[in-house]
């Protein structure tokens, strides 16, 4: 009946964790568990930074801006994601996955050219110190932050289009929980190859061209440390970019796998176990392991806590 109805309109059925059975309610728990700690996390390193005028300074501005890129990103997913495991609600209409997949890749696209951003901070506050006040100027970092945002509009818009523009065969039965590119393609009719193409170019241009700007960074970053003359130096300009190294290995994992590969590599397990590791796992990661563990953040934390609680009595 599912199929049938599936088919009988112009949408789409998501049968990702339908072989899960009993377990979903247990996967409901876990996921809203993470969901709503990932959402807290990000709103509160967000409101803290606006807070804190110690905080006020480039790279935590681009922190908050990638904390709310992320709970957007998580926004267009998790919740249908949810409803989908104790509601049984698993349609979705031709328009609406549309609009997820949209959203999602560009959300998913502004945060690699944001990663990139940060790096370029790091790049200036490591190798050019005296001058970094004047180089990372508001001017230059909101137009880092618009170039970032629509850069990820336009590729996310770019590979929606490459998708939806093609005619879909008699099953609408998405192997995966939302309207991810892969799974979508995997349902159209007829050659995909020109469409395949297009979707590894966008997503090369993508992964390339923002992760060459880091590894960039980093080499010239790398280079400066290694200058400097006491192990407690190197040590602590290091600290400042291990954080940042360690989101951007999962991040940048995580996409290569599942957009850098030909689509006769696909399997339903695996990659919905890989996309909840970014649609899940990643959200989270960024506040405990950029923020959280950051001293800056942590004594404005305190601050906060001590004013908002303490502050009472």
């Amino acid at each position: 009946m599912e199929h049938t109805n599936a088919t009988s309109w112009r949408g789409f059925v998501f049968l990702g964790f339908s072989s899960f059975g009993e377990l979903q309610l247990l996967l409901f728990v876990l996921f809203l568990f993470l969901y709503l700690i990932t959402l807290m996390s990000n709103v509160f390193i967000i409101v803290v930074i606006r807070l804190d005028s110690h905080l006020h300074t480039p790279m935590y501005l681009f922190l908050s801006f990638l904390s709310f890129s992320e709970t957007c990103y998580t926004l267009g997913i998790i919740p249908r994601m949810l409803s989908s495991l104790v509601m049984g609600i698993k349609a979705i209409s031709y328009v609406g996955c549309a609009a997820q997949m949209f959203f999602s890749a560009s959300w998913a696209c502004a945060n690699c050219f944001l990663l990139a951003v940060m790096g370029f901070d790091r790049y200036v506050a490591i190798c050019a110190p005296l001058h970094y006040a004047s180089h990372m100027n508001p001017t230059l970092c909101v137009q880092l932050l618009g170039t970032s945002f629509l850069s990820g509009y336009i590729f996310g818009l770019g590979m929606t289009l490459v998708i939806f523009h093609l005619p879909f065969c008699s099953s609408h039965e998405i192997q995966h929980f939302f309207c991810d590119t892969p799974p979508v393609l995997s349902l159209a009719c007829g050659d995909t190859g020109l469409s395949e193409l297009g979707i590894l170019i966008l997503s090369l241009l993508v992964l390339l061209v923002s992760f060459s700007f880091i590894t960039v960074s980093y080499t010239y970053i790398v280079a400066a440390i290694l200058r400097i003359p006491s192990a407690e130096g190197r040590k602590k300009a290091f600290s400042t970019c291990a954080s940042h190294l360690t989101v951007v290995i999962v991040h940048y994992g995580c996409a290569s796998f599942m957009y850098l590969r030909p689509k006769a590599t696909y399997s339903l397990e695996r990659d919905q176990l890989i996309a909840v590791t970014y649609t899940v796992v990643t959200p989270l990661l960024n506040p405990v392991v950029y923020s959280l563990r950051n001293r800056a953040v942590q004594k404005a934390l305190r601050n906060a806590f001590q004013g908002r609680f303490l502050g009472k009595r």
